[in-house]
């Protein structure tokens, strides 16, 4: 169940590891990208941090989209700012975790004009709900998850102009992403 308290929380871990791992993140975004996406990422959620996160859901998840959208360069800002913001509107109706990251997919899908198995941040995000609906999500699994990102020959985005060379690499924003579910795990979002 989201809640302004774990929301906030979330936001916070999420913030934290993206700083810490930012190198990470551009390292493995250079091979196959612009080789920002840590710094990218970074930029965005200081702005983040800097932000009103006071309010109800709604008024944080629109905050939240509002910094990355202005803030983050590249895809990942208008992607992670556009999942953002089909939380907030999700968010007016519900509460449920499962609801909320369902509508952020669809709102990545759109966006990004993609799907799953074009090596992007989907292919984190929907093998991630179904674990949750499963009752199988926890860090190890996101683990799984990102490295099967390795496999894929990206068809979308940056990386599809490398073609073949892409297989063999950790997709970035499949990784930064794992980062926002294990935040929402330790913030408690998934506990019943």
């Amino acid at each position: 169940m989201f809640t302004p308290e774990n929301l906030r929380k979330t936001l916070e871990l999420f913030n934290e590891k993206i700083q810490i791992k930012k190198d990470y993140l551009s390292e493995l975004d250079t091979p196959i990208g612009d080789g920002d996406h840590g710094n990218n990422m970074a930029r965005g959620m200081d702005a983040v941090m800097a932000a009103d996160l006071s309010g109800e859901l709604p008024d944080i998840f629109k905050a939240t989209a509002m910094a990355l959208i202005s803030k983050v360069g590249g895809a990942s800002g208008p992607l992670y700012g556009t999942a953002m913001m089909e939380m907030m509107k999700a968010s007016k109706e519900s509460s449920e975790p499962e609801i909320l990251l369902n509508a952020a997919i669809a709102g990545i899908e759109k966006r990004g004009n993609s799907t799953v198995g074009e090596k992007t941040m989907l292919d984190l995000w929907v093998p991630a709900v179904e674990n949750l609906n499963n009752g199988t999500l926890n860090p190890a699994t996101l683990e799984i998850l990102v490295e099967q990102t390795k496999n894929i020959k990206a068809t979308k985005g940056r990386a599809s102009y490398v073609g073949e060379r892409s297989i063999g690499h950790i997709d970035p924003g499949a990784m930064s992403s794992a980062y926002f579910f294990e935040s929402m795990i330790e913030a408690g979002v998934f506990s019943d």
